[in-house]
């Protein structure tokens, strides 16, 4: 089980944050809801949104800190579509329901720009997203997605850029060509989880902080789950704990690899040299088994994320297991101050597809794999929609099949790294 706190990991995001981090009460003693939310990240935060500016009672109960894992420290990149990509969502649900889903993500992408401009607050919003090769070979990648959006999915959005254009986009000579999406996005990841959740209190939600979920019991007219101070009592549950669902549910946690990630954040650069880095301010994001990840932030820093363990840890000096990764892709930034670098864990699912459904009245998000900030509000929407009584998106996802990792507790991790391994060495052939 993975050990909770009180204080938010020691990220660019958390270290630079603009005020004093809003510290929530704890739950204490019985309270009665319409709807509770174990999870205060993305996906929690998102359908208690909904459900609260839908007249619903909700109560959001968490663990930590709201968005004190992945949701407050991921890489800020709102790139639509989900880690599998499309052909994995298309041989579940074929072509014409797989689009319905690409669809709903489209609908995300316009909501994540409009939603803090309709409620007042700042996410440090950037638009512009780029998918780069690194190997020939990947090119046709890129081509064939961009190919396969317009044909099938009607997205005609998608830019090739080949090499002689690259360097006006991203100054690396890593790079054969990319893919420029004008809808993906970029963004600080914590400014858009507190301003939800203080929107979420202002109409009337409930958020109790380090207040984790010990066990629940359903009843004939809901749900009873406890802390180890208090009790909540409901209609309906939600489980959005993603990598965090340890043994509150064994049935949704053996289908989750919780995978390490890290990255670092420089200091400081030159706002001149910083432009000349990205001239187009989009954040980049390679087509490696394992990618590099980039985006430059307003005050000029390069936040640069590149490595994972299958087995779960961190690295214990985060700013030198990444630093080769940074200057293989930016020469010019050899030695450049690291400021911060942090990790977490992130929810993989086996076939890194979005695992969403219900059973009766108990809902669940997960299996984001890396990949959650569009659709974790995409996901949201299907789960919100059906607890107010339209379950058309929902059964979208639930025709999706997630299965458990193999080797049960012991075995799932290595076994997974040893298959990573294989797809890792490929990315160097």
């Amino acid at each position: 089980m993975f050990k909770q706190s009180a204080q938010h990991v020691a990220s660019y995001y958390a270290r630079t944050y603009p005020a004093t981090i809003p510290l929530r009460p704890t739950l204490q003693g019985a309270h009665d809801t319409d709807i509770l939310i174990v999870g205060a990240g993305f996906s929690g935060l998102h359908t208690a949104l909904r459900l609260t500016l839908a007249g619903q009672r909700v109560t959001l109960l968490e663990a930590s800190r709201v968005a004190w894992a992945a949701s407050g420290r991921n890489g800020g990149q709102a790139l639509l579509g989900w880690s599998c990509d499309m052909p994995p969502l298309e041989r579940a649900l074929g072509l014409e329901r797989s689009r319905r889903l690409w669809d709903s993500m489209c609908w995300a992408a316009g909501e994540l720009r409009e939603l803090p401009l309709r409620h007042g607050f700042d996410v440090d919003y950037r638009l512009g997203s780029l998918w780069t090769a690194v190997l020939p070979r990947r090119v046709k990648l890129l081509e064939d997605a961009r190919r396969e959006a317009q044909e099938k999915l009607d997205y005609d959005c998608l830019r090739l850029i080949d090499r002689e254009e690259l360097s006006e986009w991203v100054d690396s000579p890593r790079y054969q060509a990319a893919l420029y999406d004008p809808n993906g996005a970029h963004l600080n990841p914590l400014k858009l989880a507190q301003g939800l959740a203080a929107v979420i209190e202002a109409h009337g939600g409930r958020i109790y902080e380090q207040s984790q979920v010990m066990g629940y019991q359903e009843h004939a007219d809901g749900f009873a789950a406890r802390t180890d101070q208090g009790e909540v009592r409901s209609r309906v549950m939600v489980l959005a704990c993603n990598a965090y669902i340890d043994r509150l549910d064994r049935t949704l946690s053996r289908r989750l690899l919780p995978v390490g990630s890290y990255q670092v954040a420089t200091a400081p650069l030159d706002a001149d040299f910083a432009a000349s880095l990205l001239p187009r301010n989009s954040c980049v994001i390679d087509n490696q088994f394992v990618p590099d990840y980039f985006r430059l932030t307003p005050d000029h820093r390069l936040l640069f994320g590149g490595g994972c363990t299958y087995l779960g840890g961190i690295p214990k000096d985060v700013a030198g297991a990444t630093r080769p990764y940074l200057e293989r892709v930016f020469p010019q930034l050899q030695g450049v101050a690291i400021e911060h670098a942090w990790g977490g864990h992130i929810d993989c699912s086996i076939q890194r597809t979005p695992d969403i459904g219900r059973q009766g009245q108990r809902y669940w998000l997960q299996g984001f794999s890396g990949h959650g900030v569009l659709p974790t509000l995409a996901g949201a929407r299907a789960v919100s929609d059906a607890i107010l009584g339209d379950d058309d998106l929902l059964k979208l996802y639930q025709g999706i099949d997630n299965g458990r990792f193999p080797g049960g507790d012991l075995l799932a991790a290595p076994l997974e790294a040893a298959a990573k391994a294989w797809y890792r060495m490929r990315d160097h052939v």
